[in-house]
């Protein structure tokens, strides 16, 4: 009993750490070393065999802005896509755990796991066929939250910026369908970043072009047995 009231209080601190993440992005509020929110110790030593990812830019996981990302032998394939956002997101490491509390392959927060039926933190990071899952459901949920921005913005320009599926999908899966909305409908005025200061613009340019029709819209959908 008392084992499941720690991870309850963990897992209560990870969602209230996530819904800081995003910020209304300028040129000069780009984040700082300083201004990064640290993740408490008292966290992270309730959750064996994580491992967190350098956040701070001149790290092993920082990739150079705007380069595009490609998955050798994958082609533009949604495979390639999927791939293609976990290298940027963790360097495809599944027991990452970044210190605004995002885990896995996909750095999910705990607020986007619960809208697809996953609760079990642990059991998340332990688990790559879950990771594939919740990845899946997601990006269905946001497929089914944008289809009439996809349909209405998809092959228009904003910013210098070709839109396409596939970066709407990955600008979601970065900052929630909500905010892509926002975007597209203020002809890119509305864009926000991360804490670590990638702007979903960013991620409009990075991953342009793949082929998303694998994705099928649907609304609500959860992850089976969980």
């Amino acid at each position: 009993m008392k084992t499941k009231s720690i991870l309850f209080s963990v897992l209560t601190v990870l969602f209230v750490l996530a819904g800081y993440g995003f910020t209304t992005y300028t040129e000069t509020d780009k984040v700082t070393e300083h201004s990064v929110r640290i993740m408490p110790a008292a966290i992270t030593k309730f959750l064996p065999a994580l491992v967190l990812k350098p956040a701070i830019e001149g790290t092993e996981t920082i990739v150079e802005e705007n380069t595009v990302i490609t998955a050798p032998f994958l082609g533009n394939s949604y495979t390639a896509f999927k791939e293609a956002i976990a290298f940027k997101e963790s360097r495809g490491n599944y027991t990452s755990i970044n210190t605004l509390g995002y885990m896995g392959k996909y750095q999910f927060g705990i607020g986007t796991l619960e809208l697809v039926g996953i609760r079990n933190a642990e059991r998340f990071l332990n688990s790559p066929e879950l990771q594939e899952k919740a990845f899946d459901a997601n990006a269905a949920r946001n497929k089914w939250i944008l289809r009439k921005d996809i349909k209405r913005f998809v092959g228009t320009t904003i910013n210098g910026i070709r839109i396409t599926e596939s970066g709407m999908l990955a600008a979601a899966h970065l900052a929630g369908p909500g905010n892509v909305k926002k975007y597209v409908r203020s002809n890119g005025a509305y864009n926000v970043a991360d804490a670590y200061g990638t702007a979903l613009q960013d991620y409009l340019t990075i991953f342009a072009g793949y082929e998303v029709e694998a994705i099928r819209l649907r609304h609500g959908p959860k992850v089976d047995n969980i």
